[in-house]
Protein backbone atom coordinates (compact mmCIF):
# COMPACT_ATOMS: atom_id res chain seq x y z
CA UNK A 1 0.00 0.00 0.00
CA UNK A 2 1.38 3.37 -1.04
CA UNK A 3 2.29 5.65 1.66
CA UNK A 4 -0.37 8.06 1.07
CA UNK A 5 -2.68 5.21 1.45
CA UNK A 6 -1.63 4.41 4.61
CA UNK A 7 -1.72 7.95 5.62
CA UNK A 8 -5.31 8.63 4.32
CA UNK A 9 -6.26 4.90 6.17
CA UNK A 10 -4.56 6.96 9.99
CA UNK A 11 -7.00 9.75 9.18
CA UNK A 12 -10.46 7.70 8.13
CA UNK A 13 -10.21 4.48 10.83
CA UNK A 14 -12.63 3.77 12.80
CA UNK A 15 -9.95 3.82 15.27
CA UNK A 16 -9.85 7.53 15.23
CA UNK A 17 -13.05 7.62 16.59
CA UNK A 18 -12.21 5.03 19.50
CA UNK A 19 -8.90 7.19 20.09
CA UNK A 20 -10.65 9.94 20.23
CA UNK A 21 -13.54 8.64 22.83
CA UNK A 22 -10.76 7.06 25.28
CA UNK A 23 -9.11 10.77 25.04
CA UNK A 24 -12.41 12.43 26.09
CA UNK A 25 -12.96 9.59 28.81
CA UNK A 26 -9.32 9.70 30.58
CA UNK A 27 -9.97 13.90 30.11
CA UNK A 28 -13.77 13.31 32.11
CA UNK A 29 -11.61 11.39 34.99
CA UNK A 30 -8.86 13.22 35.29
CA UNK A 31 -10.11 16.85 34.84
CA UNK A 32 -8.42 20.00 34.11
CA UNK A 33 -5.41 18.64 32.43
CA UNK A 34 -6.42 17.60 28.74
CA UNK A 35 -2.33 19.01 28.35
CA UNK A 36 -0.88 16.64 30.40
CA UNK A 37 -3.15 13.30 29.15
CA UNK A 38 -2.48 14.00 26.03
CA UNK A 39 1.41 13.75 26.80
CA UNK A 40 0.66 10.51 28.82
CA UNK A 41 -1.04 9.00 25.33
CA UNK A 42 1.47 10.48 23.74
CA UNK A 43 4.15 8.09 25.38
CA UNK A 44 2.37 5.35 25.39
CA UNK A 45 1.10 5.18 21.43
CA UNK A 46 5.52 6.29 21.03
CA UNK A 47 6.32 3.50 22.92
CA UNK A 48 7.75 4.63 25.07
CA UNK A 49 7.25 5.22 29.36
CA UNK A 50 6.51 8.58 31.73
CA UNK A 51 8.08 9.62 34.82
CA UNK A 52 5.31 12.12 36.51
CA UNK A 53 7.41 13.94 39.32
CA UNK A 54 5.45 15.81 41.12
CA UNK A 55 3.51 16.44 44.84
CA UNK A 56 1.23 13.70 46.17
CA UNK A 57 -2.23 13.75 45.78
CA UNK A 58 -2.32 15.53 42.40
CA UNK A 59 -3.76 12.67 40.35
CA UNK A 60 -0.60 10.34 39.14
CA UNK A 61 -2.33 7.24 40.46
CA UNK A 62 -5.89 8.32 39.09
CA UNK A 63 -4.20 9.32 35.83
CA UNK A 64 -2.64 6.04 35.61
CA UNK A 65 -5.65 3.83 36.75
CA UNK A 66 -7.88 5.40 33.92
CA UNK A 67 -5.54 4.98 30.85
CA UNK A 68 -5.57 1.66 31.79
CA UNK A 69 -9.52 1.28 32.63
CA UNK A 70 -9.84 3.47 29.08
CA UNK A 71 -7.79 1.88 27.02
CA UNK A 72 -8.28 -2.05 28.43
CA UNK A 73 -4.83 -2.83 29.26
CA UNK A 74 -3.51 -5.08 32.73
CA UNK A 75 -2.69 -2.86 36.00
CA UNK A 76 -0.44 -2.98 38.51
CA UNK A 77 0.59 -0.48 40.86
CA UNK A 78 4.18 -1.33 43.05
CA UNK A 79 5.03 0.93 45.90
CA UNK A 80 8.86 1.38 45.95
CA UNK A 81 10.73 1.07 48.92
CA UNK A 82 14.62 0.94 50.44
CA UNK A 83 14.03 -2.72 50.92
CA UNK A 84 12.67 -3.88 47.62
CA UNK A 85 14.33 -6.77 46.03
CA UNK A 86 14.91 -6.94 41.98
CA UNK A 87 12.67 -10.46 42.55
CA UNK A 88 10.04 -8.47 43.75
CA UNK A 89 9.48 -6.85 40.57
CA UNK A 90 10.71 -9.62 38.01
CA UNK A 91 9.83 -12.72 40.01
CA UNK A 92 11.72 -15.96 41.32
CA UNK A 93 11.98 -19.54 40.31
CA UNK A 94 10.98 -21.71 42.72
CA UNK A 95 11.82 -25.54 43.09
CA UNK A 96 8.73 -28.35 42.42
CA UNK A 97 9.30 -30.76 44.60
CA UNK A 98 6.50 -32.65 42.40
CA UNK A 99 7.88 -32.20 39.11
CA UNK A 100 11.47 -32.32 40.42
CA UNK A 101 12.28 -28.50 38.32
CA UNK A 102 12.68 -24.95 39.14
CA UNK A 103 9.61 -23.04 37.89
CA UNK A 104 9.31 -19.55 37.31
CA UNK A 105 6.66 -17.31 39.27
CA UNK A 106 6.21 -14.09 37.26
CA UNK A 107 6.38 -10.66 39.54
CA UNK A 108 4.40 -7.90 38.89
CA UNK A 109 6.35 -6.42 35.36
CA UNK A 110 4.42 -9.36 33.85
CA UNK A 111 2.19 -6.38 33.19
CA UNK A 112 0.61 -4.05 30.40
CA UNK A 113 0.99 -0.76 32.44
CA UNK A 114 2.67 -0.84 35.92
CA UNK A 115 2.42 2.06 38.21
CA UNK A 116 6.15 2.21 39.39
CA UNK A 117 5.01 4.72 42.66
CA UNK A 118 8.16 6.47 44.11
CA UNK A 119 10.82 4.73 42.26
CA UNK A 120 13.66 7.00 43.45
CA UNK A 121 12.86 4.91 47.21
CA UNK A 122 14.31 1.63 45.70
CA UNK A 123 17.95 0.92 46.05
CA UNK A 124 19.85 1.10 42.27
CA UNK A 125 20.17 -2.50 42.14
CA UNK A 126 16.02 -2.36 42.19
CA UNK A 127 15.73 0.65 39.77
CA UNK A 128 18.13 -1.03 37.29
CA UNK A 129 16.22 -4.28 37.32
CA UNK A 130 12.95 -2.22 36.28
CA UNK A 131 14.64 -0.12 33.54
CA UNK A 132 16.36 -3.37 31.84
CA UNK A 133 12.85 -4.21 31.44
CA UNK A 134 11.78 -1.11 30.09
CA UNK A 135 14.81 -0.93 27.83
CA UNK A 136 14.12 -4.54 26.47
CA UNK A 137 10.31 -5.95 26.76
CA UNK A 138 12.43 -8.97 28.71
CA UNK A 139 13.76 -10.06 31.85
CA UNK A 140 16.28 -12.64 32.49
CA UNK A 141 15.73 -14.55 35.55
CA UNK A 142 18.01 -17.66 36.35
CA UNK A 143 19.34 -17.00 32.81
CA UNK A 144 15.86 -18.07 31.41
CA UNK A 145 14.48 -15.24 29.33
CA UNK A 146 10.82 -13.93 29.36
CA UNK A 147 9.09 -11.70 27.10
CA UNK A 148 6.97 -9.11 28.95
CA UNK A 149 2.97 -8.41 27.85
CA UNK A 150 2.79 -6.07 25.04
CA UNK A 151 1.86 -2.97 24.59
CA UNK A 152 4.52 -2.64 27.87
CA UNK A 153 4.23 0.93 29.59
CA UNK A 154 5.80 1.91 33.17
CA UNK A 155 4.67 5.41 34.71
CA UNK A 156 6.75 5.85 37.31
CA UNK A 157 6.03 8.84 39.75
CA UNK A 158 9.06 10.96 42.14
CA UNK A 159 7.87 13.39 44.61
CA UNK A 160 10.29 16.22 44.09
CA UNK A 161 10.30 17.41 47.41
CA UNK A 162 10.55 14.41 50.07
CA UNK A 163 13.79 13.19 49.04
CA UNK A 164 15.21 11.98 52.70
CA UNK A 165 16.06 8.29 51.74
CA UNK A 166 15.99 8.52 48.49
CA UNK A 167 18.20 6.93 45.50
CA UNK A 168 17.92 9.23 42.94
CA UNK A 169 18.22 7.49 38.86
CA UNK A 170 21.03 8.48 37.28
CA UNK A 171 21.51 10.52 34.24
CA UNK A 172 21.90 6.79 32.45
CA UNK A 173 18.51 5.77 33.37
CA UNK A 174 16.57 8.77 33.31
CA UNK A 175 17.06 8.61 29.86
CA UNK A 176 15.20 5.50 29.74
CA UNK A 177 11.94 8.12 30.38
CA UNK A 178 10.60 9.51 27.02
CA UNK A 179 9.04 12.43 28.91
CA UNK A 180 9.15 13.74 32.68
CA UNK A 181 6.38 15.72 33.05
CA UNK A 182 4.44 17.57 36.08
CA UNK A 183 0.69 17.48 36.89
CA UNK A 184 0.16 20.51 39.59
CA UNK A 185 -2.49 21.66 41.33
CA UNK A 186 -5.70 21.66 39.15
CA UNK A 187 -7.46 24.96 38.40
CA UNK A 188 -10.14 26.18 40.31
CA UNK A 189 -13.13 25.01 38.00
CA UNK A 190 -11.57 21.20 37.78
CA UNK A 191 -11.07 21.49 41.79
CA UNK A 192 -14.50 22.59 42.42
CA UNK A 193 -15.68 19.44 40.12
CA UNK A 194 -13.78 17.09 41.78
CA UNK A 195 -14.50 18.09 45.47
CA UNK A 196 -18.15 18.21 44.83
CA UNK A 197 -17.78 15.06 42.59
CA UNK A 198 -18.20 11.63 42.87
CA UNK A 199 -14.74 9.32 43.67
CA UNK A 200 -12.65 9.10 41.07
CA UNK A 201 -11.99 5.65 41.82
CA UNK A 202 -15.54 5.23 42.01
CA UNK A 203 -15.61 6.27 38.87
CA UNK A 204 -13.04 4.10 37.03
CA UNK A 205 -14.21 1.17 38.09
CA UNK A 206 -17.00 1.72 36.26
CA UNK A 207 -16.38 3.02 32.86
CA UNK A 208 -15.86 0.72 30.25
CA UNK A 209 -12.63 0.30 27.71
CA UNK A 210 -12.66 2.64 24.36
CA UNK A 211 -10.20 0.76 23.11
CA UNK A 212 -9.20 -2.80 23.59
CA UNK A 213 -5.06 -4.58 23.36
CA UNK A 214 -4.84 -5.00 19.69
CA UNK A 215 -6.42 -0.99 18.93
CA UNK A 216 -3.90 0.37 21.11
CA UNK A 217 -0.40 -1.89 19.51
CA UNK A 218 -2.30 -1.07 15.99
CA UNK A 219 -2.49 3.05 16.69
CA UNK A 220 1.26 2.07 17.97
CA UNK A 221 2.10 0.94 14.36
CA UNK A 222 0.15 3.44 12.98
CA UNK A 223 2.70 6.06 15.14
CA UNK A 224 5.65 4.77 12.11
CA UNK A 225 3.73 5.77 9.61
CA UNK A 226 3.53 9.35 10.43
CA UNK A 227 5.40 11.31 7.94
CA UNK A 228 8.47 13.12 9.35
CA UNK A 229 9.77 15.66 6.61
CA UNK A 230 13.35 16.12 6.10
CA UNK A 231 12.62 20.03 7.05
CA UNK A 232 11.50 18.72 10.51
CA UNK A 233 14.54 15.98 10.81
CA UNK A 234 16.78 19.74 10.52
CA UNK A 235 14.94 21.27 13.13
CA UNK A 236 15.38 18.57 15.42
CA UNK A 237 18.55 18.34 14.61
CA UNK A 238 19.20 21.69 15.08
CA UNK A 239 17.86 21.68 18.70
CA UNK A 240 19.95 18.65 19.32
CA UNK A 241 23.03 20.92 18.07
CA UNK A 242 22.02 24.08 20.30
CA UNK A 243 21.79 21.86 23.55
CA UNK A 244 25.15 20.66 23.24
CA UNK A 245 26.71 23.87 22.81
CA UNK A 246 23.63 25.82 25.10
CA UNK A 247 25.30 28.18 27.67
CA UNK A 248 24.96 26.31 31.17
CA UNK A 249 24.47 23.32 29.66
CA UNK A 250 27.44 20.56 30.89
CA UNK A 251 26.03 17.24 28.68
CA UNK A 252 23.92 18.01 25.65
CA UNK A 253 21.06 15.63 24.23
CA UNK A 254 22.01 12.01 22.44
CA UNK A 255 21.19 11.04 19.31
CA UNK A 256 18.99 8.81 21.32
CA UNK A 257 16.92 12.07 22.51
CA UNK A 258 16.79 13.06 19.05
CA UNK A 259 15.17 9.58 18.32
CA UNK A 260 12.41 9.69 21.28
CA UNK A 261 11.78 13.70 20.13
CA UNK A 262 10.66 12.19 16.58
CA UNK A 263 8.58 9.23 17.80
CA UNK A 264 7.03 11.25 20.51
CA UNK A 265 6.00 13.91 17.81
CA UNK A 266 4.78 11.60 15.34
CA UNK A 267 2.52 10.32 18.00
CA UNK A 268 1.27 13.61 18.97
CA UNK A 269 0.86 13.97 15.53
CA UNK A 270 -1.55 11.41 15.56
CA UNK A 271 -3.87 12.14 18.43
CA UNK A 272 -4.55 15.39 16.86
CA UNK A 273 -5.33 13.50 13.43
CA UNK A 274 -2.85 14.23 11.29
CA UNK A 275 -1.01 12.13 9.23
CA UNK A 276 2.66 14.07 9.38
CA UNK A 277 4.16 15.70 12.44
CA UNK A 278 4.59 19.59 12.26
CA UNK A 279 7.35 21.44 14.16
CA UNK A 280 4.43 22.34 16.58
CA UNK A 281 4.72 19.14 17.75
CA UNK A 282 8.09 18.91 18.34
CA UNK A 283 7.67 22.10 20.56
CA UNK A 284 4.70 20.67 22.42
CA UNK A 285 7.60 17.79 23.52
CA UNK A 286 10.12 19.45 23.80
CA UNK A 287 11.07 20.64 27.26
CA UNK A 288 9.48 16.93 28.49
CA UNK A 289 11.63 14.96 25.97
CA UNK A 290 15.13 17.10 27.05
CA UNK A 291 14.93 18.69 30.26
CA UNK A 292 15.55 15.26 32.37
CA UNK A 293 18.11 14.78 29.66
CA UNK A 294 20.62 17.35 29.48
CA UNK A 295 23.23 17.84 32.39
CA UNK A 296 23.54 21.42 33.35
CA UNK A 297 26.84 23.32 34.57
CA UNK A 298 25.22 24.11 38.07
CA UNK A 299 23.56 21.98 40.16
CA UNK A 300 20.93 24.99 41.02
CA UNK A 301 20.09 25.05 37.68
CA UNK A 302 17.14 24.39 36.52
CA UNK A 303 16.96 21.82 33.48
CA UNK A 304 13.40 23.00 32.58
CA UNK A 305 14.57 26.61 31.91
CA UNK A 306 17.60 24.94 30.18
CA UNK A 307 15.29 23.09 27.85
CA UNK A 308 12.93 26.18 27.20
CA UNK A 309 15.82 28.34 26.67
CA UNK A 310 17.20 26.28 23.94
CA UNK A 311 13.60 25.59 22.25
CA UNK A 312 13.22 29.91 21.81
CA UNK A 313 17.16 30.16 20.39
CA UNK A 314 16.57 27.63 17.56
CA UNK A 315 14.29 29.13 14.73
CA UNK A 316 12.09 27.14 12.76
CA UNK A 317 13.28 27.40 8.85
Amino acid sequence: MPAQAIHAAILTDPLREALTAATAQINSLVLGKPREVRLALTTLLAGGHLLIEDLPGLGKTTLARAMSATLGLDFQRMQFTSDLLPADILGVSIFDPVAREFRFHSGPVFTQLLLADEINRAPPRTQSALLEAMAEHQVTVDGVTHSLPQPFFVIATQNPVDLAGTFPLPDSQLDRFLLRLQLGYPDADAEKAMLSGSDRREMIAQVMPKLSTDEVMALRQAVGHVHASEALVAYVQALLAESRRHRGVRVGLSPRAGLALLQGARAHALIGGRSHALPEDVQALFTQVAAHRIVPEAESDSRDKLASSILVSVAVD
